[in-house]
């Protein structure tokens, strides 16, 4: 059975038109490196949009699809 990369999870979560920050990815995916994950969805066309959020004093990225 084929397992789908960490990127390909993110990549079908966003495109159900879910956004995900870096505690999601952790928690659903295992994902420590976010961040890089977007990057390398970016890179391969994917137009991916990145809001700052600030909850309870501290800052973070949430990201959607386009």
């Amino acid at each position: 059975m084929k397992t789908s990369s960490q990127t390909e999870k993110i990549l079908y979560w966003l495109k159900l038109g879910h956004s995900i920050t870096p505690i999601d990815a952790l928690k659903m995916f295992g994902c420590f490196r976010l961040g890089a994950r977007i990057h390398d969805l970016k890179q391969k066309g994917y137009d991916i949009k990145s809001e700052l959020i600030e909850r309870d004093g501290k800052h973070f990225a949430e990201y959607s699809i386009i």
